[in-house]
Formats: C-alpha cells, structure tokens, sequence
C-alpha cells in the first residue's frame, strides 16, 4: 500500500489519479489542505511554496509515502531531504483566456477585466491588450469560470493542461500562443515527491519519469532560479528537447518591453545560463 498526499481540489485529484493509474499496486489518496487553501488571500502577499510546504512535512513525518504537485507550485530550491522522484509526460503547457463570449483575447470588449492570480500572466496580457485590466481572482478552475459566467471578469487566463485533466474543451482560438505568451517554468507538469532516503519507492516510481519532460522543465526552473525564484517575476519559459539539445525560448516582461531569448545546450543548467545571459544583455545596453 502506497499512501499518497495531495489537495483536495478537482484538479489536484484528477492529477492525482493520473499517477495512480500507472502505479502497480493499492493506494490510498490522502487530501491535505494547504496554506494557499485556507486563505483567501491573493497569492502574491503568501509567497512561494503555499500549495507544497504543508504536504512536504506530512511526508518528512512518514503519514504520507509520495506527493503529487503540479510542478510550477514547487519552489525552484529542493529540499536537502526530499525529491523529485519521477516526471510524467507534460500535458499541454499554454495558457488559455475563457471569456464570457468564448472569442479569446480578441473577443473581450475593450477594457476587459480579466481574472489571474499570476503576475507573469498579468503582464503577458498588459504587452498584449494595452486595454486589459487583469484583477485578481482566486478558487478553483470552476469557480473562476463561473465567476467569469456570472459577470464579476469579463474573462479568466487558465492553464490548458487543467482544463484538459478536468475534461473541459475549449477552441484553439481562446488559446494564447506559445510565442505571445511563454508558460509559467513546469507549467502542464506533474511532481511525484518522495523522501530521499525511500530508494525503494524512487525504483519502483522510475518508469512514470519521462526524460525529454523532465530536461526542459528542468531547464525552465533553473531559468527561473537564476533569475530569482519567484513567482512574481513575469517571465515565461517553455523548453522541448530536439535529439540530444535542450531548446529553451524564454521572454520577461520590463517596464520597457518584452525582452526575448532563445538557447540551446545539452545541459539544462547550461542553456538556462545562455537563456539568462540573453535576457540580461539588453538591460547592460
């Protein structure tokens, strides 16, 4: 029996399921409630690891085996004492604007107020639609739809890999491009977390590890860290691997533009460094 933590939302459940699927033997789910569960708060004024740190030391303290996170909740910096065990195959990394009149971004009225909880995204919409005003909006993917059927956003940015794991459909056209709109590092990604010193369960988590995902993730999160390891930086990154090369395109957004940056290496700390000098150059002109 493998006992496994995670939150209790829709979401975090179907990923959930997504792992024990593929696991070989009995399990039992148990739901944590975390920091950023419990409050209401916006995101930005709980700091990183508000969805992780509580189910990271029910774990230290043996009550649960593994964790399943979405990956982008991880802060950059892993513990001494745990790890990430395995990386599934990524779901679709873009993100996706769900307006009242399902147009996406072209589709909102001028002005659109429009819900998100990140600052990348916040700030990918401001480069792209001067007139947006994003608001913050907190809940779980239904009830940010809802909010948005009822009239309080006239739209919401949500990842399209939930929605895919939740079964909801939406059109190519409600989605932002991949070069518009970089993912937050890991986005569509999955976590399986364990105690470093369970080499059992690291063996036996092993071929839910899918090695191009978790190169450029890996890549992504080392971008992020290099440039501060928060989520209040409004950068996106989104690596792929082409035979042995990492591909890591990245774009930040400043108060006087988009900076972009595209590398390539074979090691992901390498290419985040070529990423990261890139993005930097500009600012030393």
């Amino acid at each position: 029996m493998i006992v496994i933590g995670t939150r209790g939302s829709a979401l975090a459940l179907a990923q959930t399921r997504l792992v024990t699927e593929r696991l070989d033997t009995d399990v039992e789910v148990r739901v944590i409630r975390t920091t950023g569960d419990a409050s209401d708060r916006p995101l930005s004024e709980l700091g990183d690891g508000v969805f992780v740190t509580v189910i990271e030391e029910a774990l230290r303290r043996g009550e649960i085996d593994l964790a399943v996170h979405s990956l982008k909740d991880l802060p950059t910096a892993e513990p001494a004492d745990l790890e990430i065990a395995a990386i599934p195959a990524r779901e679709d990394p873009r993100d996706v604007l769900i307006g009242r009149d399902r147009g996406g971004l072209d589709g909102l009225p001028p002005g659109a107020v429009v819900g998100t909880s990140s600052p990348r995204r916040a700030a990918f919409l401001r480069s792209l639609r001067a007139d947006v005003e994003p608001r913050d909006i907190r809940g779980n993917v239904d009830t940010r739809l809802r909010k948005v059927r009822h009239g309080e956003y006239d739209g919401v940015v949500v990842a399209a890999a939930g929605l895919r794991r939740l079964g909801i459909a939406f059109e190519e056209r409600e989605v932002l491009p991949l070069a518009l709109c970089p993912p937050a590092p890991g986005q569509g990604a999955l976590a399986i977390q364990i105690r470093r010193s369970d080499d059992a369960l690291r063996a036996r988590l092993a071929p839910l590890d899918d090695r191009p995902t978790r190169l450029a993730v890996t890549a992504e999160r080392a971008l992020l860290r290099m440039l501060g390891a928060s989520c209040e930086i409004p950068l996106g990154a989104i690596g792929r691997v082409e035979d042995a090369t990492i591909v890591l395109d990245a774009a930040l957004v400043t108060s006087s533009g988009v900076l972009r940056a595209s590398a390539r290496a074979q090691d992901p700390d390498e290419v985040a460094a070529r990423a990261a000098r890139a993005l930097a150059e500009p600012a030393r002109v």
